[in-house]
């Protein structure tokens, strides 16, 4: 099939990063178009200066023999599609950056050209970022050729005739773009993406088109209220400590130590600290105004206000293959995998008092305002008139994946007859019965924790991460409970063993080594493979063994989490299982969302194991959502899959 490689400039007077690509490609200007079909010489089209788009190029975009691909797709699928105003065909399309993550490389073109040693013109790579603030983006200061997308002029820019140095630099760069694209295209090609992850992409690009209705006079009396909550906490701030700006740290620090108080930070979990303990009223007082104006969460309002499209819907907030471990998809501009908690029991009328920018009814019925903004976060996603949502979960998805990697029969009974796995868990650990709500049920929450934190061979400080220290346990306590709840689980423990052993074997062997399931490992070229039972797989670059503590020790080149860096990675049989149970429940939901669709459901979110779906009240039912969902996999026999939800007009937690 021939190939068509493109790269475009644009140019609004949007921040793409703080309004996402749907709205901008509402809202921005193509000024050039670099294209190349196949390996011959890249094209540019200067439509800044007046040239249109070739015919043939045009073509191309429709026909079904021609495939084109781009470095991050999704943005010039989407900008010549509005600059065309016409519909494109996205399984006509593959994104090479997708293909990159894929394999575990860096997102960036940059940084991936880097990792795979690439040659560009660095000096041009440099001199483009700088263009693409020059030419891409409004100037700040008044200068004088003045233009707006808007046919306004209250913004500037930088046009191409008054520069031409710079512009000729600028579409050498933008064609130096498309050799780029096409040489890491070229280098990839082998591993090239699955039909399935390829028709899984494009499923993608259709949840985030669909995006889901923002509820913006609640979006817009939630602002409204924050700022004067804030506002309010300022004032009683300044005159409680005698004219301070509680905003400032350093003031803040400073007036602690007059005080007698000398924290070493004034983070959330410092603060926490201090309020725990028997203060004076006024520090407390003090503290709780802190916590009140350092509320972040509730500054995805103002993201929802600034992403929204003209139809009132917020689009593009997820990112195919995101966390490349495990292909699970990352969040965007919103960030839907971290909304607070809903723990208010009358949603309708805390969202009633929000729409009507009732404060003293907040004050009145709830203790923190604040802290109810940042719950109803989640009742901004909102279903048209005529609609509902229909959300559903997997049921304890991870934890029935390693059950059955694992084997571990007792875990897969309890699953079969609908128990729940933290009272079996804490049965099994302490040689009791445990049931929820009846004997011995303050020991669930030991068996929660450790099923949280030591399915992937967690210590101390796994279960400290997920609130043993809550719960009054001593360090001894949570040894205790690790080797209780790895005695009860043999089989779990094994296949930790046996993935490292594996791992190690495909390294040191270069030959394929099978554990588990059918789960194989195999080293080709720079990358060690990780071959899933749903036929796709895991990649870790750079695979090798080094010397850690005295012995040997799996490490690979990936992206550091921490400092997001790229470097050495280590790892272990731990670690390679909890990758591989996400992958697994990932493809579990990727099945889902594929036999949704195609059932006919508009599916407008998905965060973690769940997902969204907006019908017309008369179309579709939980019922048949639970049923699709809890279907068998052809390549996962004896994995028990069950799901639970409930509808909604707006979306929370059941």
């Amino acid at each position: 099939m021939q190939i068509l490689h493109i790269d475009l400039e644009t140019f609004s007077v949007l921040d793409i990063k703080q309004v996402g690509l749907y709205k901008y490609a509402e809202n921005c200007q193509i000024l050039l178009c670099a294209f190349a079909f196949d390996d011959q010489p890249v094209v540019i089209i200067d439509l800044a200066s007046g040239e249109s788009l070739p015919v043939s190029f045009i073509n191309a975009l429709f026909d079904p023999n021609i495939l084109k691909t781009a470095y991050n797709a999704p943005f010039e699928f989407n900008v010549l599609a509005h600059h065309l105003n016409r519909s494109l065909d996205i399984s006509q399309w593959q994104c090479s950056m997708v293909l990159g993550l894929s394999l575990g490389l860096p997102a960036g073109l940059d940084d991936i050209g880097k990792v795979l040693n690439i040659s560009f013109d660095n000096q041009k790579i440099s001199d483009g970022k700088k263009l693409i603030n020059f030419f891409s983006c409004p100037v700040k200061s008044k200068a004088d050729n003045q233009f707006s997308l808007f046919e306004s002029k209250s913004h500037n820019r930088n046009l191409p005739q008054n520069h031409p140095e710079k512009w000729a630099k600028f579409k050498d760069y933008c064609k130096q773009d498309v050799v780029a694209e096409r040489a890491i295209r070229n280098r990839l090609f082998k591993f090239s993406t699955p039909a399935s992850e390829q028709k899984l992409w494009c499923l993608d690009q259709k949840i985030n088109s669909n995006g889901v209705l923002i509820d913006l006079p609640l979006v817009d009396s939630a602002i409204y209220i924050d700022n004067s909550i804030k506002a309010d906490a300022l004032l009683r701030g300044k005159t409680l400590t005698g004219g301070l700006n509680i905003n400032s740290n350093h003031q803040m620090l400073a007036w602690l130590q007059q005080h007698g108080f000398n924290p070493c930070s004034l983070d959330k979990k410092s603060r926490t600290a201090l309020l725990s303990k028997d203060i004076p009223r006024p520090v407390h007082q003090l503290l709780a105004l802190k916590d009140i104006i350092s509320k972040t969460s509730v500054k995805k309002y103002q993201t929802m206000k600034d992403t929204v499209c003209f139809d009132g819907r917020a689009r593009g907030m997820f990112q195919f293959y995101g966390a490349n471990r495990t292909g699970r998809w990352a969040g965007r501009l919103i960030q839907l995998q971290n909304l607070p908690q809903i723990h208010i029991s009358d949603l309708n009328s805390a969202r009633l008092f929000l729409s009507k920018k009732d404060i003293a009814a907040l004050l009145l019925f709830f203790d923190n305002p604040s802290d109810v903004l940042s719950q109803l976060i989640r009742t901004a996603f909102i279903a048209p008139e005529g609609y509902r949502f229909i959300i559903a979960d997997f049921s304890a998805i991870e934890a029935r994946v390693i059950a059955w990697l694992a084997d571990e029969k007792w875990r897969m009974d309890v699953f079969a007859h609908g128990g729940d796995i933290y009272c079996a868990s804490a049965a099994a650990m302490f040689k009791v019965p445990v049931e929820k709500h009846g004997v011995n049920k303050e020991l669930r929450a030991k068996g929660k924790i450790a099923e949280l934190a030591c399915g992937f061979g967690g210590g101390v400080n796994a279960l400290k991460a997920f609130g043993a220290d809550n719960l009054g346990l001593s360090d001894d306590d949570m040894v205790s409970i690790i080797k209780k709840w790895r005695a009860s689980s043999p089989n779990i423990c094994k296949l930790w063993r046996d993935v490292e052993s594996a791992a190690f074997s495909a390294i040191k062997s270069k030959s394929p080594t099978s554990c588990q399931k059918g789960i194989t490992f195999q080293v080709v070229d720079d990358f060690l493979f990780v071959n899933l039972p749903s036929g796709r797989k895991l990649a870790y670059f750079n695979p090798r063994i080094i010397k850690k503590d005295g012995k040997e020790s799996l490490a690979y080149d990936g992206n550091i989490q921490a400092s997001g860096g790229w470097g050495l990675i280590s790892t272990w049989g731990g670690k390679l299982v909890e990758n591989i149970v996400q992958a697994i429940a990932r493809d579990c939901l990727a099945i889902a969302l594929s036999r949704l669709d195609v059932a006919g459901y508009k599916i407008v979110m998905h965060v973690h194991d769940e997902i969204v779906c907006e019908m017309p009240n008369c179309n579709g039912s939980l019922a048949d959502v639970i049923d699709i969902m809890s279907r068998p996999i052809h390549w996962a026999e004896g994995l028990l899959l069950a799901a639970d939800g409930y509808e909604s007009n707006f979306y929370r937690k059941d």
